[in-house]
């Protein structure tokens, strides 16, 4: 995210964030929504950052994707990011989640190997 190269984030993708750094059963001493939100700000003023939501025309790409990959439970979440990603035309996603494999369009990337 230091770099000049396009970044995109999606809303789900922030809201997850909020939700877990927040989280006081996750962490000892959460993030007050406060600082978790300063975050969020920080990123929003980066110029080469970009946060991605759905469109006109998204649950049509939605149902085409889940309908070559068995969407259920844990797996929702991820085919809403990824057929967010795809309607914005964004194929690299870097994640650690190896559900993300399932859907031919993205070129996923490891950022922790």
């Amino acid at each position: 995210m230091r770099g000049e190269e396009l970044f995109c984030l999606g809303w789900p993708t922030i809201m997850g964030y909020l939700r877990i750094a927040t989280h006081p059963s996750i962490f000892g001493q959460p993030l007050t929504p406060e600082e978790a939100m300063a975050n969020i700000a920080t990123l929003l003023n980066l110029p080469h950052v970009r946060f991605l939501a759905e469109e006109e025309g998204f649950w049509e790409i939605y149902m085409e994707m889940t309908s070559k990959v068995p969407t259920r439970g844990n797996l929702v979440p991820d085919a809403h990011l990824a057929a967010i990603l795809r309607q914005h035309g964004v194929r690299r996603l870097y994640t650690h989640d190896r559900d993300f494999l399932k859907f031919a369009f993205l070129d996923v990337r490891d950022p922790l190997v």
